[in-house]
């Protein structure tokens, strides 16, 4: 009972602390900038995979990325991100991409304030200094999601050959969408352990992160199926209300609920560490007296 009241002490805390470092306002403030730098990220995708010589694979990358999302949000903005893939020009991608890989880091920025905000930190790098990091990570993810994309699309025909050799494994293959599932899961959660380590000023070691990262992936997963099942049921209104801007502001309320969660789960793991400081010090108090 008493692990149960200082877990929700500790949860209690993080919300509180999460309102008071204006976790509202950053959450509306990364949605956004995820939703604007998705579609130049792609671009940088589809350019460097036409530089290697397969550009299905930036739709496979595309695929990927709302793998994990419900199927109401990622239907529509998913038809959106095929055309901007299949209908532009390689030698507009080739100048774009400089652009591209330039608005794509401002979605790496904006997850740096919240994180910076949520541990209570204050990066005094200067703002170039900070701007080539995310460029840089912004070219690590895309490299390594072609990479990602280029398994999944050999994958299939491994599979198919690995079948003429071990039949016992044909009943494997009504799961080829359940392992899309879990590798869209094992980037997120790579990804989350990059951003809450190596992102914000200072570095963190994994046993300091890991709470609010499991608290952010179980709360994201709850999310999407609530969200899924409201929109299952009342899609319309985005549609009265948004007419044919509805898909697309479906995906940013998606992506503001995310980004509030990925705030908060940096708010847990500070809430975490101070509570660390605090039985740290306790016997030191108690030896005093």
């Amino acid at each position: 009972m008493k692990t149960i009241r200082l877990c929700f002490r500790i949860a209690m805390e993080s919300f509180y602390r999460f309102n008071a470092d204006d976790g509202w306002a950053i959450a509306s403030h990364i949605a956004l900038s995820t939703l604007m730098s998705m579609f130049p990220f792609l671009i940088l995708v589809t350019a460097i995979a036409g530089f290697v010589g397969s550009k299905d694979l930036a739709d496979e990358v595309a695929r990927l990325i709302i793998a994990a999302w419900p199927q109401e949000v990622s239907g529509g903005i998913a038809e959106q991100m095929h055309d901007v893939l299949t209908t532009a020009r390689g030698d507009i991608l080739t100048v774009g991409a400089v652009f591209a890989l330039y608005f794509s880091s401002s979605g790496i920025e904006s997850l740096r304030i919240g994180l910076n905000r949520a541990y209570g930190l204050n990066d005094a790098r200067p703002w170039w200094l900070l701007r080539l990091e995310s460029i840089g990570y912004v070219l690590v993810g895309a490299l390594g999601l072609l990479s990602l994309a280029f398994l999944i699309v050999l994958g299939p025909l491994l599979f198919r050959a690995a079948l003429s050799y071990a039949q016992w494994l044909a009943p494997l293959k009504s799961h080829y969408d359940v392992g899309r599932f879990a590798v869209a899961t094992f980037v997120l959660t790579v990804a989350l352990l990059i951003l809450h380590m190596w992102l914000p000023a200072g570095r963190r070691p994994i046993e300091d992160v890991w709470p609010g990262i499991v608290a952010t992936l179980a709360l994201w997963l709850a999310c999407g199926f609530i969200f899924g099942r409201y929109l299952s049921d009342f899609s319309y209104t985005y549609v009265n209300y948004y007419a044919g801007l509805a898909s697309a502001m479906t995906a940013l309320v998606f992506l503001y609920f995310t980004a509030w969660i990925f705030i908060y789960g940096g708010e847990l793991n500070a809430a975490i560490a101070r509570q660390r400081d605090v039985i740290a010090r306790t016997p030191n108090r108690v030896a005093k007296r």
